[in-house]
């Protein structure tokens, strides 16, 4: 494979958005690096999936930096660059908002480590590589509920208001270089999604003005726009929520 073809990483690449989002910029030509970390078999389908060559799976925990480090030199041997990072691995659990003692210590920690520090600790490990790309732009998968407190739980809704500060800093920070932009969907038909009972997700549907959630294909779509139309955007959140901000 030439190492001149333009290269992706996505993060939680096996997972229902990450996986859409893997297919979406396979079929845009680029070569897609497919993490994951956990779940072998579902990365082994998404990897199956996607159009054209020079694919690959990579297994590393986002809160590991020494596995990180591992995945960057992967990516470097193989690949000599890398142009587009997503942010995609998070983790939650749904807890009521005024329900504090149900939010252990244990759970706010992890949210944190996956969601936030996770996403910081990639863009440390692939700053050189990012370097190495053309037009190359970090984009981090975060939520409406970063804007709105209205989430799966409370440090959820903290974490996601944290990637997007984030983004705002490296914007400035990594400029003219790397553009770091967040995209935040409002709900998603995913894997989350799909657990809670028909009437929740009518109610969400009803709060929404364009009357429908999110598919994982319409986070897909508008993150490849992102990396290939808005060439001159960074350090802003690009909002997929179906206008929900509106009711």
């Amino acid at each position: 494979m030439s190492k001149n073809k333009k290269t992706a990483l996505v993060t939680g690449g096996s997972g229902g958005i990450g996986s859409e989002i893997c297919r979406h910029l396979a079929a845009a030509g680029y070569a897609v690096i497919v993490n994951y970390n956990s779940n072998l078999e579902k990365a082994k389908t998404t990897l199956a999936s996607l159009e054209n060559d020079g694919h690959s799976l990579f297994k590393a925990s986002v809160t590991d930096s020494g596995e990180l480090s591992q995945l960057a030199n992967f990516i470097n041997k193989k690949y000599g660059r890398l142009d587009v990072l997503v942010n995609n691995s998070g983790i939650t659990k749904p807890v009521p908002h005024d329900d504090m003692e149900g939010l252990e210590d244990e759970w706010i920690d992890r949210i944190m480590q996956v969601n936030f520090r996770g996403s910081f600790a990639c863009i440390r490990a692939c700053k050189s590589l990012l370097h190495k790309g053309e037009n190359t732009i970090v984009i981090n998968i975060s939520s409406i509920a970063a804007r709105t407190g209205v989430g799966s739980n409370v440090a959820y809704c903290a974490s996601k208001a944290a990637m997007d500060s984030m983004t705002r800093s490296l914007g400035r920070a990594l400029a003219p270089d790397i553009r770091v932009v967040s995209l935040s969907p409002g709900w998603v038909m995913g894997e989350y999604a799909r657990k809670s009972p028909p009437e929740y997700i009518q109610q969400q549907k009803d709060k929404t003005p364009l009357a429908r959630i999110a598919e994982a294909e319409d986070v897909a779509k508008a993150l490849l726009s992102i990396v290939e139309n808005f060439t001159f955007s960074t350090g802003c959140i690009f909002p997929v929520d179906g206008g929900r901000p509106l009711m």
